[in-house]
């Protein structure tokens, strides 16, 4: 069982070190993500555990309050671009400059262009996530399945970007960057999923702790369209 709570009283990454250390000493607790940018803890459990009983594990005098939680991020009531504007023109940013420079003759070489765009976003995302490592962590446990159970996973992350950057952009062994790309995104869309089909008003951390932007259908539509594009370049290779 999976719950989220809220730990008031935190302001650095100490109180989440030991906000962390004191949950985990709960028999029943599995595991634990805390949040400092929303303050909040989420909680994989053998079962469901009153608030009240976390609060006894800090003791009565601590500075740490724990409370149900409640999502952080408000969706107003703003059009897609408004909402996503960062994001979407990060793309455009992307997809034109690589098309200028898979041009020959005048024309874009499909296959060439596809390359370059993936080696683009996959550096443009890398370098936003480590502004912030720690940030961009913390809000990735708060939805991937296996950054939630293994923290360390989050901040691996960002370097699996940049390497699969720095491959499509050398043209370092294509089969095997296909593959690890296929494997990586989809496997990263699984969390994405079932945070939106839960409705679970979160902040996508698709572009670090940077922006504040909303889990939506967006960041799904945005993981497995890299999975199409190499799924299109393994078959044409």
């Amino acid at each position: 069982m999976i719950k989220t709570y809220t730990i008031e009283g935190m302001t650095c990454q100490g109180c989440v070190a030991k906000v962390s250390y004191v949950l985990k000493q709960h028999a029943s607790i599995l595991s634990v993500a805390v949040v400092l940018s929303n303050k909040s803890a989420t909680v994989t459990m053998s079962e469901e555990l009153a608030v009240d009983e976390l609060q006894n594990l800090f003791g009565t005098s601590s500075k740490y309050t724990v409370g149900a939680f409640q999502p952080t991020i408000e969706q107003k009531s703003e059009s897609v671009f408004t909402t996503y504007k960062p994001l979407l023109l990060i793309f455009v940013f992307i997809a034109a400059t690589t098309a200028i420079a898979s041009m020959n003759n005048g024309k874009i070489e499909l296959m060439l262009w596809m390359r370059y765009f993936m080696a683009g976003f996959f550096i443009v995302f890398s370098f936003f996530k480590f502004l912030n490592l720690a940030g961009f962590a913390e809000s990735y446990a708060m939805y991937d399945v296996l950054a939630k159970r293994v923290q360390a996973y989050g901040l691996v992350y960002p370097f699996l970007e940049l390497f699969l950057g720095a491959a499509y952009l050398t043209n370092f062994e294509p089969t095997i960057t296909y593959i690890a790309t296929i494997f990586l995104m989809s496997f990263s869309s699984i969390g994405v999923i079932q945070s939106v089909l839960d409705k679970r008003k979160i902040r996508c951390a698709c572009l670090g702790a940077v922006f504040n932007l909303p889990m939506s259908t967006i960041t799904i539509i945005e993981n497995l369209t890299m999975v199409v594009m190499a799924c299109v370049m393994l078959w044409k290779a």
